[in-house]
């Protein structure tokens, strides 16, 4: 895997913590060898601080590109490829992992800026990335060549109360997801989608706003899965054989079997 990782132009959104600071870091650790990451956040000091962290364990052999972007605003996504140094322009892996969740409120008292902001980053913002990153992919060679990893969610697969908009977010990037995939059936660019269930990342803390006691109280009793363990399986789907695509994972930890259905010792 580190063989057919080296050399590689990685770029993960939304890396200034939890899935994507994790998956940037795993990428270094499997494949420290010419290897190019572009991490995007909107905290761009956070951003600075994990290229420190992984610069100074694998030196030159892994090169980290720091970019402010904040994916909820098309104008950002237009110039971004084309803001980039000349050395980091071609990119060989999109991780598409940047996604928030605000609120609980049901439907009749969604606050409008939680709508908003939820639908503009989780589906406009990926579907935008996607569009300035694939042309490249598709340009390569007789059939093109590139991976595009979309960091979905149980919540897309199954709805559930005081959720409405989160799921039909993710819903819509899994509808989004198959759909690329068919259209580029033709081509070597591979589709895939990971899509995980309980994970202790800062989410539940952004959907309380901020309320720590309440984003903690989602994990009590229970063991969530960390941020590495979906990591390790976005640089696994990348990873693979180029004939191989792991179109589809679903990941729970042991005490969950669907988004509702969970066993939390008391």
């Amino acid at each position: 895997m580190s063989k057919r990782l080296e050399g590689k132009t990685i770029l993960v959104t939304g890396a200034s913590s939890g899935i994507g600071k994790a998956t940037a870091q795993e990428f270094a650790r499997t494949a420290p060898s010419n290897l190019k990451l572009i991490l995007t956040a909107r905290r761009l000091d956070t951003l600075k601080q994990i290229a420190q962290e992984i610069e100074k364990e694998f030196g030159s052999r892994v090169k980290v590109l720091p970019v402010q972007l904040d994916i909820s605003k098309s104008s950002e996504v237009r110039s971004f490829v084309q803001n980039l140094p000349k050395e980091f322009q071609q990119i060989d892996v999109l991780v598409n992992n940047a996604g928030l969740v605000k609120g609980v409120d049901k439907v009749g008292d969604i606050k409008e800026d939680d709508l908003d902001i939820m639908m503009a980053t989780n589906v406009t913002g990926l579907i935008n990335m996607t569009q300035a990153i694939l042309p490249a992919m598709k340009s390569r060679g007789e059939a093109g060549s590139g991976d595009i990893i979309n960091v979905g969610s149980i919540a897309g697969r199954e709805p559930y109360v005081g959720g409405s908009i989160y799921c039909a977010t993710k819903a819509a990037v899994r509808s989004f997801t198959d759909s690329m995939r068919k259209e580029l059936i033709a081509t070597r660019v591979r589709v895939m989608e990971i899509d995980p269930g309980q994970v202790e990342t800062e989410f539940s803390v952004v959907r309380f706003g901020g309320d720590k006691a309440k984003a903690d109280a989602v994990y009590k009793g229970c063991e969530p899965l960390t941020p590495l363990d979906i990591a390790e399986v976005v640089v696994f789907a990348a990873g693979r054989r180029d004939n191989v695509v792991l179109a589809d994972a679903l990941v729970f930890p042991n005490h969950q079997a669907a988004a509702t259905i969970m066993h939390k010792k008391s």
